[in-house]
């Protein structure tokens, strides 16, 4: 078998490496789209049950972490711009194939929870518009598009991505306009605002906001994603630390003052019992317009919006699947291109597959476990993503002043410490809270381990060297 360290470290070739094709107006909308559609409109109902009234302070905390951790990442990209992301950082810092290995599989694992957790939420707000179809049929449907839409190419999606990103931000200032005008009303409570519910079942303001961190951190996530693409981006030194950073804090702006007007319009119980929160909002019929047109008309950008991050994590599944099996790590068939539309597209329609499973499987639990199912893939997200938030930095501190010159990106290292104890007290506490979350994530990881016993024991080495040239994926 090949050995990772040589294959994940090495330059992407001119002729057959990933085409740069992304501008920095581009990743930066990629990111912002990302992160912005990727909770705000699924879980803000969770966050507003663990914490109560004073549920912006969690999303404020939350996007600090992630902000610090996606400036990890900037430094990275910048010393190391190609499409492997965190499992490349890793590698670079400890040289260990197996840790290198289980940051690849946890972040694929992670992506696919997320997907599952997404098309869930989609299923949620299409039912608004018609209840029709079962949730199960809406979410296999929905992320069969979207498997179709990344069979095209990556060029294609981000662009959908950038157009996308546009109306979801649109829907988000709708909530904003409702909460401004019934401030001007004067009917608005600020009270509401720092309100912490202490009745529940942390008993503690400080777990309770804790608790809110870790629901509301899985709305933080998507910019890990951006990472990998960074061999398709035109002048990664110069496009991710603004686009990255920028994304995440702009989105951070918006999710504080979208949680305040959410609280100040809708009575928490209402928001925590509600699966579409957002859409409580606009019902509350503030505005003079029309309640069921505002109504139709954010469920439907609402649906944008999801569908927005989504794409992106289907979008990135095959290309880890891809960056593995050309490390020889899992069977060569996942690196096969399509000969005409130049996408990973085995790899693809595994992940998807595998997706499509994780819906099947989880409508059926829930019964028994009782945690919904959007709520339970999200927890597993957070959980993973987490771990490899925290051996990300780490990374970044242990190769300082390595492989540096004029254009790296250098992020604060006191920020980095506070990031590092943050990411992994927000992980001690997810596990605490819900230790069943952990055996989801080991039924993920298996995925990528029986796939890594079938190549070590059935494959061939030199994928690599036999995959077909690449102009776009």
């Amino acid at each position: 078998m090949a050995n990772a360290s040589d294959v994940v470290t090495a330059e992407p070739d001119d002729e057959t490496g990933l085409k740069r094709s992304i501008t920095q107006k581009q990743l930066f909308f990629y990111t912002l789209g990302d992160v912005l559609g990727s909770g705000i409109y699924v879980l803000i109902g969770l966050v507003a049950a663990a914490v109560g009234g004073a549920f912006w302070i969690a999303f404020a905390l939350g996007v600090g972490v992630a902000a610090i951790t996606g400036s990890a990442y900037a430094e990275l990209v910048t010393k190391y711009p190609q499409a492997a992301g965190a499992s490349l950082y890793v590698n670079k810092a400890f040289g260990n194939r197996a840790l290198t290995f289980l940051i690849t599989v946890s972040f694929l694992a992670a992506s696919m929870a997320a997907s599952g957790s997404l098309a869930t939420g989609f299923a949620a707000y299409f039912s608004e518009l018609w209840a029709g179809p079962p949730a199960l049929l809406v979410s296999l449907v929905f992320l069969a598009v979207l498997v179709a839409v990344n069979f095209i190419g990556i060029t294609e999606s981000v662009v959908i991505n950038m157009l996308m990103t546009f109306v979801e931000v649109s829907g988000l200032l709708i909530v904003l306009v409702i909460g401004v005008w019934f401030i001007a009303e004067g009917d608005a409570d600020f009270g509401v605002l720092t309100s912490i519910d202490v009745s529940g079942d942390y008993g503690n303001p400080a777990l309770a906001v804790l608790a809110g961190i870790a629901f509301s951190f899985f709305a933080m996530t998507g910019f890990e994603n951006t990472a990998n693409v960074a061999e398709e981006t035109i002048d990664p030194h110069k496009a991710f630390p603004r686009s990255l950073v920028g994304g995440m804090v702009v989105a951070g702006v918006i999710y504080v003052l979208v949680s305040m007007a959410a609280a100040l319009t809708v009575p928490t119980d209402t928001l925590a019992e509600s699966p579409a929160a957002l859409l409580e909002v606009v019902k509350q019929g503030i505005l003079p317009i029309s309640t069921d047109f505002m109504s139709t008309l954010f469920t439907i950008i609402a649906l944008i919006a999801i569908t927005n991050t989504t794409l992106v994590t289907i979008v990135t599944q095959p290309r880890i699947l891809y960056g593995m099996a050309r490390e020889d790590v899992v069977p060569g068939i996942f690196a096969t291109i399509h000969p005409t539309r130049r996408s990973p597209w085995v790899a693809l329609f595994f992940s998807g597959g595998v997706v499509a499973l994780l819906l099947v499987v989880g409508n059926l639990v829930p019964a028994v476990e009782g945690t919904p199912l959007v709520e339970r893939l999200a927890l597993v997200t957070v959980v993973l993503l987490l771990a490899i938030y925290a051996l990300v930095i780490v990374s970044c501190l242990r190769l300082r002043g390595q492989d540096e010159d004029e254009k790296t990106f250098h992020a604060n290292t006191p920020l980095l410490y506070v990031g590092l104890v943050g990411n992994l007290a927000i992980l001690g506490f997810s596990i605490y809270d819900d230790p069943t979350s952990l055996i989801w994530c080991a039924g993920l990881l298996a995925v990528g381990g029986v796939l890594f016993l079938a190549e070590y024991f059935f494959g061939s080495t030199g994928t690599a060297a036999t995959t077909p040239d690449l102009e776009e994926i």
